[in-house]
């Protein structure tokens, strides 16, 4: 295994963990009653954002395996507008359902995008 394969899985793990940190603070928030930005939410949607990125960039010089321009377009949007939704209302001391449900939504929906699409 070459560096730059260490460095890929690396980044997916660490992509999972933020996804992870996202969902799992999103549910852990969702069932205090209290909807709000939590700190879970806010590091997760940080590592998923630039992991993403990292993991887009075009270091194993292309080949069947490589991920679809538009999927990388379409998850970036997603990822994009989820830490927008996590980081400008992170320090409210309450958000609407609707903008905490949107933000879960477009969590999921990010992973089936990333699960399905091939």
């Amino acid at each position: 295994m070459d560096a730059l394969e260490l460095l890929r899985l690396v980044m997916r793990y660490a992509h999972l963990v933020g996804f992870a940190l996202l969902l799992g603070g999103a549910i852990a928030q969702y069932l205090t009653g209290r909807l709000r930005i939590n700190s879970a939410m806010l590091w997760g949607a940080i590592v998923q954002l630039v992991t993403g990125l990292v993991l887009a960039a075009p270091l194993r010089g292309g080949g069947d395996d490589e991920p679809a321009p538009a999927k990388l377009a379409v998850k970036l949007v997603l990822a994009a507008a989820i830490f927008a939704m996590v980081f400008f209302s992170r320090r409210r001391d309450q958000v609407s359902q609707g903008h905490f449900l949107a933000t879960v939504a477009l969590t999921l929906v990010n992973a089936a995008v990333a699960t399905f699409w091939r």
